[in-house]
């Protein structure tokens, strides 16, 4: 009889399926396929198959994958931020999602996207206003935190982004690709930052292309291969057998 698992489950994906219903205009196939012409009409995108897994309190997950495997799609799936055609996701709380594209106004400054940001978290005002040197020399952006966003490069938006996230200890964070904008030593500081939410009884899911980030912060990854779970277990085993499979593709 298999041993019982006591630690406790905080995210169970179970037999997820999403399907996207796409237009297809007609137009030539590849770069030189002349001959070649993909239908018009609506396509259905299956974009994940019946993945399952279940995370734990004080987890660090990473998801990795190419493009088109489904890894945001099923981050966004773990939000509530796209439906499931089958299957279902439970959370014993609300996932909160760290992408580099979460919404900044360019037009305003640093200082007020963080009053805006902190209110969209959940912060009241008094909280926020306690947390904004934290934020802001978590950022390094003290000598631009007065100018717009439109200002600002990739790099330090991404760092404001993530320093305000990252000023809550979220039960779950989703951080998808916000670290591999920042130069490696701000890498380093947001890792560090993340094991600093897992160890204090959160769970953290990591989407990234970096092999290295997934390496140093994660204890545990998910592979996903066109939109199939491909492997779960630990890092360096699931991130060696999928540079492997990459190299021989």
């Amino acid at each position: 009889m298999a041993a019982t698992d006591h630690r406790r489950p905080v995210v169970v994906v179970d037999e997820l399926h999403v399907e996207y219903k796409v237009y297809a205009s007609g137009k030539a196939v590849g770069p030189n396929a002349k001959p070649v012409r993909s239908p018009r009409g609506i396509r259905t995108v299956h974009a994940l198959k019946g993945v399952s897994f279940v995370a734990y309190e004080n987890e660090s997950i990473g998801v990795i994958g190419s493009n088109g495997s489904g890894k945001s799609t099923l981050m966004r799936a773990m939000v509530g931020l796209t439906p499931p055609s089958g299957g279902a996701v439970y959370a014993s709380s609300r996932p909160n999602l760290l992408g580099v594209g979460a919404a900044l106004l360019p037009d305003l400054s640093g200082e007020r996207n963080i009053v805006l940001g902190g209110l969209a978290l959940g912060f009241k005002k008094s909280e926020i206003t306690a947390l904004r040197d934290q934020i802001v020399e978590f950022s390094e952006l003290q000598d631009f935190i007065d100018l717009p966003m439109r200002t600002y490069s990739s790099g330090m938006q991404a760092r404001l982004k993530f320093a305000i996230a990252a000023s809550q200890q979220h039960d779950i964070l989703i951080v998808d690709e916000a670290l591999s904008v920042g130069d490696k030593r701000f890498q380093a500081r947001s890792e560090g930052r993340i094991r600093e939410i897992r160890d204090n009884a959160g769970t953290v899911f990591l989407v990234s292309h970096s092999m290295a980030s997934i390496r140093g912060t994660c204890d545990r990854v998910i592979w996903l291969k066109k939109g199939e779970l491909v492997m779960d277990g630990p890092t360096d085993e699931v991130v060696t057998a999928y540079e492997l499979d990459r190299s021989t593709s």
